[in-house]
């Protein structure tokens, strides 16, 4: 019988808080499953995480955060999967809000940080324009996109694990597919420590693939969202060049043709990637389904044997 709870800490080089936050998690889950990911530290993390009483998967190297919550993801027992950061950012006693939530139908709780938990005012900013653009797409309010403390269920977390970066930010990818899916997903307002030691994302490196991301889950998850907009402002320009033109000349030439074709041709495209991604998640949501009933029919059928 698997376990109901798996507690996930992706970790590299967090020997100086590691053992720290196990402990806390032990005396607060004593139930629970606390499984470290070790990706490829150089510090001892592992073998401290295993001397508190975690259970370890190992990383031969240097994967990224998103690589270690994948690891976690398939090596944990747990019904409920919930992630936090290992350096001490994320606090033990906001947990049982995030269960709650999940037990009380969500698909996933994400733990908000309020704005001043938010280091230095670049971060803030950037953060900011990302939770409304993400909130455009989805058309719900998505007060923090990028928070890596979350309690979700295990069954449609995995369902996603391919899509998600192996490096930063696979918090966009998930949020942003469980929304798609109509999976409910509910955040809670927490205020986020400061973290001990430093951060690990570069900002010209991370802040690029960043960017690749956006127009990835764009792809994925809403692309007539952007693709209308630009087809109409191909269109507007091309009859604002036309009517400036045939002012000027009386005749069409060239360049309002060429703005009215590749209106054309954007509208065609994000309708065609529109109709890929429902199709997709219809069919992502009808394995869902199944995945239910057949669960449903095993319970059935072990109760049933259970009788005298």
């Amino acid at each position: 019988m698997p376990r109901p709870l798996s507690i996930i800490l992706p970790v590299h080089d967090e020997a100086a808080v590691v053992q720290s936050q196990i402990r806390q998690l032990r005396a607060r889950f004593p139930e629970a499953e606390i499984l470290v990911v070790d990706d490829g530290s150089h510090d001892g993390s592992g073998d401290l995480a295993r001397q508190a009483g975690a259970r370890v998967v190992a990383h031969p190297r240097n994967l990224g955060n998103g690589a270690a919550i994948k690891s976690g993801a398939r090596h944990a027992t747990g019904e409920i999967l919930v992630f936090m950061d290992a350096d001490g950012q994320h606090a033990v006693d906001d947990i049982p809000r995030l269960l709650e939530m999940v037990t009380s139908g969500y698909a996933m709780a994400v733990g908000a940080r309020v704005s001043r938990s938010h280091a230095g005012w670049a971060r803030r900013i950037g953060n900011g324009v990302l939770n409304g653009f993400a909130s455009w797409l989805t058309g719900q309010r998505i007060p923090d996109l990028t928070s890596g403390f979350r309690a979700v269920r295990a069954a449609p977390f995995r369902r996603f694990l391919y899509l998600l970066p192996n490096g930063f930010s696979y918090p966009t990818t998930i949020t942003m597919a469980f929304m798609r899916s109509g999976l409910p997903v509910g955040f809670t307002p927490i205020v986020a420590g400061q973290r001990v030691g430093k951060s690990k994302i570069r900002l010209i490196s991370d802040g690029t693939k960043f960017l690749l991301i956006i127009m990835k889950i764009t792809q994925l998850f809403s692309p007539m969202r952007v693709f209308l907009p630009v087809s109409l402002l191909f269109f507007a320009l091309g009859v604002g060049r036309y009517i400036h033109v045939y002012a000027l000349t009386g005749r069409l030439t060239n360049m309002p043709v060429l703005l009215f074709i590749a209106s054309l041709l954007t509208f065609l495209v994000g309708l065609l990637s529109e109709q890929v991604a429902t199709l997709y998640y219809a069919t992502s949501a009808h394995a869902e389904e199944q995945d239910a009933r057949a669960q449903q029919s095993g319970q059935q059928i072990g109760s049933g044997l259970d009788e005298p």
